[in-house]
């Protein structure tokens, strides 16, 4: 994983200030900054001991033993400021971490979790964000809306190829499709981006990580099982399972409360997450699975009917199971799938509008843009029709059913997912040559495909004579493979 920055800067403080205990060392990381922070206690000595005593009595702050000085939540008049209730340690209103990852993208969940996070842990927050190909634009900002929003510093990692070679590759070598048409772009990425999060708590001496995704939703799942299976001993934060806020209205409100500068007003329509392999569209009309989607939703793809008149012909050159060129010329896995977003999208390639089963057990619509992912799929299962006999087809199809099960349901780092990969990479590593594609109005069709190691003889296969196959033999094959069902019809009739 590269790091393109990581840029730190002191906390901001908001209209609620969380108290820390102080820390005057900067904890030096690699290839991350981890200043330290200053404590306000100093600044509420004169008021602490006036106002301990009553919140004490009022049962506001519990009394522990081995913390004699205590602040307390102390709501002032006038123009003052705010202060979060917190022990001498530091603890927030639900506890205390010491400093916690959060998976940021600079939209409206993850902002507010900033602040809260530190108002109800006592915390510093790191916010940590991934370029998984989402776009320059998904990035720009990002460390002026992290600063406002109170968090110690941004990390931002370079995914993309990791995410292409390492997730993305895997499944289109293994067919994975959920539920017959979803190729799976949010279920890849999140795995990616929970493990480059645990390496940055690692590096930063973070001891929890916190998302911003709801308890509605299949992205809490993928991000926690890869917490798990990476880090078990990492504490999980994710406040929208614990907090008051029920939705977006509320959160929008949150925002604008605590200045939180977001992407997002009221009026804002879909719920989108973008990635190199997809973007996906939910929320709004789309709720409701009789309205057709509106046109100007799409991003990445042309209306099929307001695609090119002429037809495109591409080649897609595959090793092992695995894309490696276009039209003849060797790509890395990240451009590959550019240049074929590009390509794909131009011509209407890849809409999926499709109502599926959630993980957490209610059906969800939304509509997927996977341009380049449809043409990839087409080429490489186009590609296995040579190289694979009939038993080694049905065995894979049917495996890439719970293989695609797996990573939908955030099961990326199980060893059932890894040793069924270890299969998949073992039955395709026959499977090179080449697949000829024709892309016209939201259309793929194969053309013409080849392959070194093709199973397909056309000496055997031609209508002319044969000197490997009789067509005499398949008489005593006819009697042999229908004995069961002779038989059966035999006892029917009393034979």
């Amino acid at each position: 994983m590269a790091e393109i920055s990581a840029s730190s800067f002191p906390s901001s403080s908001s209209s609620a200030l969380a108290l820390r205990s102080p820390r005057n060392a900067t904890l030096r990381c690699p290839n991350v900054a981890c200043p330290g922070t200053t404590s306000l206690f100093q600044q509420l000595s004169l008021r602490r001991s006036q106002l301990v005593g009553n919140a004490v009595g009022t049962g506001q702050v519990p009394v522990s033993r081995s913390c004699k000085n205590q602040a307390i939540r102390a709501v002032l008049s006038g123009d003052e400021q705010t202060v979060i209730a917190a022990d001498s340690n530091g603890a927030g209103l639900r506890g205390k971490l010491k400093k916690v990852v959060l998976a940021y993208s600079g939209g409206l969940d993850t902002s507010i979790v900033v602040p809260w996070l530190k108002e109800n842990y006592g915390c510093e927050v790191v916010c940590f964000t991934a370029d998984v190909g989402q776009g320059i634009k998904e990035l720009e900002g990002l460390e002026q809306k992290a600063k406002a929003s109170g968090a110690s510093q941004l990390v931002v990692k370079d995914l993309t190829e990791e995410f292409v070679k390492d997730y993305i590759f895997p499944c289109v070598r293994a067919g994975a499709i959920y539920e017959r048409k979803y190729l799976l772009g949010t279920s890849m990425a999140r795995p990616v981006i929970a493990k480059a999060m645990v390496d940055v708590a690692a590096e930063v001496g973070a001891d929890a990580v916190a998302h911003g995704c709801t308890g509605k939703g299949n992205d809490q799942v993928r991000f926690e099982l890869t917490f798990f299976s990476l880090n078990p001993e990492l504490k999980v934060v994710a406040p929208w399972r614990e907090w008051e806020i029920v939705g977006r209205e509320d959160a929008i409100e949150y925002a604008k409360k605590h200045n939180i500068p977001v992407p997002v007003t009221k009026k804002s329509i879909y719920s989108r997450d973008r990635n190199l392999w997809h973007l996906s569209h939910e929320g709004d009309i789309l709720e409701d699975p009789s309205n057709e989607p509106k046109k100007d939703m799409y991003m990445m793809s042309v209306d099929p009917e307001d695609a090119p008149d002429q037809p495109e012909y591409i080649e897609i050159g595959i090793e092992s199971g695995l894309p490696v060129a276009l039209n003849g010329k060797a790509l890395s896995p990240a451009t590959l799938l550019s240049e074929l977003n590009t390509i794909g999208g131009k011509h209407g390639i890849g809409r999926i509008d499709m109502v599926e089963n959630r993980l957490v057990g209610m059906k969800s619509r939304g509509v997927y843009e996977t341009p380049g992912g449809t043409i990839l799929f087409a080429a490489v299962q186009e590609l296995e029709s040579l190289t694979l006999d009939r038993e080694s087809i049905q065995v894979k199809d049917s495996l890439a059913l719970k293989y695609a099960e797996m990573v939908y349901a955030g099961r990326w780092f199980d060893p059932l997912r890894e040793s069924m990969d270890a299969f998949m990479e073992k039955i395709t590593e026959k499977t090179t040559g080449s697949v000829t594609l024709k892309l016209y109005k939201g259309s793929v069709s194969v053309t013409g495909r080849r392959s070194p190691n093709s199973l397909y003889r056309q000496d055997i296969s031609s209508f002319e004579g044969s000197e490997i196959y009789n067509q005499a033999d398949a008489a005593g094959f006819i009697k042999l493979y229908g004995l069961p069902m002779r038989v059966r019809a035999m006892l029917e009739k009393g034979i």
